[in-house]
């Protein structure tokens, strides 16, 4: 039974320490949507997302109001479009991207993600034109986000796909120019995508999902770093570790019920608790200043991956302890923009991209919400993308690119996009030419651990 301590701590926890259930998404699988005819798919498309759907956001409301946890995000993910493209004679793609956004506005969601391509080994049918359409789909939608997986630690890399980012990620910034480049904000490139990611920008519904499935994301940095400030000082590392499991089993209790309300609520299966601690730019809710409580001056100086590894371990064990089914990203996430403490070492200089590279081997997503100055090149975007799909593939975990070329400006200056994505830094990049190499093409080779048949 639950004491009168653990109740007055959780309220403390969300009162005082931003506390939250970051995301309710539910997974729509839209294989039953597929039709010759562009037009008549896509309205098959709006139809079963908004019939699905149609309580979501209110169900998520009822129960914030009666347990009293704030639910930030209502959002929905829907089977990559490149599949449902596919046997589409029109190859019009942006299509699918209106009627999820449509949809998205009927249904007073924030987001809706799934406007993907999985080509990790290959190119399917609809999956050029689908990766083709992202910078206008993405500049004339609203809610609308996209990713496009490029690897695999089956597959090895798929350079191709990996030159043809490049190109989409400065085209996605350049029409959205006018926005702050918020295109390429709403667009990430992985490898080893999950399934079951309720977070955007990377969420999409997987082909080995139900048909509908409710997944839940928490958070909690600025609870972590609250405990660590009250009674870390003179802890061992291994004792640190142990405090930030038992906050992590506590935060992953308080999602795994709203997660299965929820489910009960829409009568749709409970899928995963994707326990990461994602932060925001609210003073206090960040992963860096977790890493400073610990003992570091600044996050980005030496010893910000050994901390960073501490942090992201102790939260999948503890959270794993108090949910049977936990998925998605789960971690923690390191996206500068979004993140008032990995803002302030990057104006600083602490932190940097090589820095932050170092820091993907061990966290749960990669580059993430990165701003870096508008004249860099398709093939340098390329490159990036390279490098953090190859860190990705070689140690089996889940890595992302999402970097915001900053069109007109340079190192030094700033973007402001607002709400949870923040606010970013321009950061400058390294020099030097890779594009003999991204222009190669062909497929990079899966890795010996591969072979584990």
């Amino acid at each position: 039974m639950l004491e009168t301590k653990d109740i007055l701590e959780t309220i403390n926890m969300i009162d005082n320490e931003n506390l939250d259930v970051r995301t309710i998404t539910m997974g729509i699988s839209l294989l039953d949507c597929l039709d010759e005819d562009i037009d008549k798919a896509s309205v098959k498309v709006y139809d079963k997302v908004c019939r699905y759907a149609q309580d979501l956001v209110k169900t998520g409301e009822d129960i914030e109001s009666e347990y009293g946890i704030p639910i930030i995000n209502k959002r929905i993910s829907v089977t990559p479009i490149g599949m449902v493209a596919a046997p589409c004679q029109s190859k019009n793609v942006v299509k699918f991207a209106k009627a999820l956004d449509k949809a998205a506005d009927t249904l007073g969601v924030n987001f809706i993600g799934g406007y993907s391509a999985l080509v990790q080994k290959g190119f399917s049918s609809g999956d050029y034109a689908l990766i083709e359409s992202i910078p206008e789909a993405l500049s004339v939608t609203e809610k609308v986000c996209s990713s496009v997986n490029i690897g695999s630690t089956k597959a090895g890399l798929n350079m191709d796909a990996v030159k043809m980012m490049g190109k989409i990620v400065k085209e996605s910034a350049e029409k959205t120019a006018d926005r702050d480049c918020i295109g390429a904000a709403k667009l990430v490139v992985f490898c080893n995508a999950p399934e079951d990611n309720p977070f955007m920008a990377g969420a999409f519904h997987g082909v080995g999902e139900a048909d509908c499935v409710i997944n839940v994301g928490v958070s909690g940095p600025g609870v972590v770093r609250a405990v660590l400030a009250k009674d870390g000082n003179g802890k061992r590392v291994d004792e640190i570790a142990d405090m930030i499991k038992k906050t992590a089993f506590k935060i992953t209790r308080m999602g795994q019920l709203v997660a299965k309300e929820a489910s009960k609520r829409l009568c749709v299966p409970f899928g995963i608790v994707d326990l990461s601690l994602a932060p925001t730019p609210a003073v206090g809710d960040s992963v860096a200043y977790i890493l400073e409580e610990m003992g570091l001056e600044s996050c980005g100086c030496h010893g910000t991956t050994a901390t960073l590894a501490l942090l992201n371990d102790a939260v999948k064990k503890g959270g794993v302890m108090a949910s049977s089914h936990v998925g998605g990203l789960s971690g923690a996430f390191i996206p500068v923009s979004e993140d008032a403490g990995m803002i302030n070492a990057a104006k600083c200089g602490t932190l940097d991209i090589t820095k932050l590279e170092c820091m993907t081997a061990v966290c749960s997503v990669g580059l993430d919400m990165i701003v870096v100055p508008g004249d860099i090149t398709p093939e340098i975007i390329s490159a990036i993308i390279a490098d953090e799909a190859a860190i990705g593939m070689v140690n089996s975990k889940t890595t992302a690119v999402r970097l915001i070329p900053a069109i007109g400006k340079k190192a030094g200056e700033e973007l402001n996009f607002g709400g949870l994505l923040g606010k970013g830094p321009v950061m400058p990049v390294r020099t030097g030419d890779p594009s003999v190499f991204i222009n190669r093409g062909g497929r990079l080779p899966a890795p010996l651990q591969a072979l584990k048949n």
